[in-house]
């Protein structure tokens, strides 16, 4: 962190993070009764990528971080994306 600095996060926003990983779970939840076709791992790999960065900013408190750690951390779901597309495109593909 930047120079050692402490951030103490509020019971609120534990508090609209739960609310929010609740609602996206029960979207998930809701999301495996709808038929999505071919799309149906993306939407599931889209909902559970929003949770993972939900998580990543607010409990691992990168939101207090330097730009370059952000970067970086931006860096790595651009890859993951970058791998997920080239997985599907081969798997369209065979």
């Amino acid at each position: 962190m930047k120079n050692e600095e402490t951030h103490i996060s509020s019971y609120t926003s534990h508090a609209y993070v739960l609310i929010a990983l609740l609602i996206l779970t029960f979207i998930s939840v809701a999301a495996t009764g709808w038929h999505f076709g071919a799309f149906t791992v993306t939407v599931a790999l889209l909902i559970a990528s929003i949770k993972v960065a939900t998580v990543i900013i607010n409990f691992m408190h990168v939101k207090h971080e330097s730009l370059f750690i952000k970067a970086m951390v931006s860096g790595v779901f651009a890859l993951f994306a970058v791998v997920i597309i080239i997985t599907f495109i081969d798997y369209y593909l065979r």
